[in-house]
């Protein structure tokens, strides 16, 4: 049976096709002003090239920010359970996941079978967030797919006295105007947001095999400054931002056979 999970994410959605546990397509798309528009057309294109159609998948479950907007899903599960269950059908070592979203962070355990047992978010700044590196990009005139390799050009590092986003936007844009070269600033952020993300790290269990899933974790940049500050080597997925739609894929696949017994 071909099932579906599809991520409503605030800045991206993501969908991915399975049968029989094994990922079929998957597509990730830009969050429009409607989610559901958003949805259908994720949904679309995940499955143009399969041969299929939305009314061949027998189960779909939606998760993320606008999971409760998608009108073909048969449910939703939280975006937190998504990323556990994707990242162990990665990775089945792993305990520990740092997902970095366009609207939080997320440290999260999981146990041998994917199942969370804790986790703690960030959802009270956007400093650290997605939302939060398009801003600095935008500032310092820089495409969001490029700060993450020009932070590691940087020679001299700049401290941060803040990742709050509305001090770092101005101290960001200080520094460039007296003529701070953008890869010494954006390494400086880059740095703050990895002290962040290891006191989030630091309040649950940080296993030897963790991972990083969500948009940011396709930034190389934040990537690396995050493994020097934790001190191990990430497990990373070919592609980290669907790890929550594959989470949500499963649970349909799992939904699906439960209405079949």
């Amino acid at each position: 049976m071909f099932v579906a999970g599809i991520d409503i994410g605030s800045r991206g959605s993501k969908a991915v096709i399975m049968e029989d546990s094994k990922m079929v397509s998957f597509s990730i798309c830009e969050t429009g002003p409607e989610s559901t528009k958003s949805a259908r057309f994720t949904i679309d294109q995940a499955l143009k090239g399969t041969g299929l159609s939305l009314e061949d998948l027998g189960y779909v479950v939606a998760t993320g920010y606008g999971r409760i907007l998608v009108p073909f899903a048969k449910s939703n599960v939280s975006e937190i359970s998504c990323h556990a269950r994707g990242a162990h059908w990665y990775f089945p070592s792993v305990r520990t996941i740092l997902d970095m979203g366009g609207q939080d962070c997320k440290a999260i355990n999981c146990d041998s079978n994917g199942r969370v047992t804790n986790f703690i978010m960030n959802d009270k700044c956007a400093g650290g967030t997605g939302r939060f590196l398009e801003v600095i990009a935008d500032v310092l005139q820089v495409p969001l797919d490029e700060i993450g390799d020009l932070s590691l050009e940087s020679t001299q590092s700049v401290a941060f006295s803040t990742v709050c986003a509305v001090f770092a936007k101005s101290e960001a844009l200080a520094l460039a105007r007296s003529g701070v070269p953008k890869s010494d600033i954006l390494a400086g952020l880059h740095d703050a947001i990895a002290v962040r993300c290891l006191n989030l790290l630091r309040r649950v269990l940080l296993d030897k095999d963790f991972t990083v899933t969500g948009g940011i974790s396709k930034n190389a940049g934040m990537v690396d400054k995050i493994k020097k500050k934790v001190g191990l080597e990430p497990i990373m997925a070919p592609d980290p931002q669907i790890i929550g739609a594959l989470g949500a894929a499963l649970y349909a696949q799992e939904k699906a056979e439960a209405q079949t017994e």
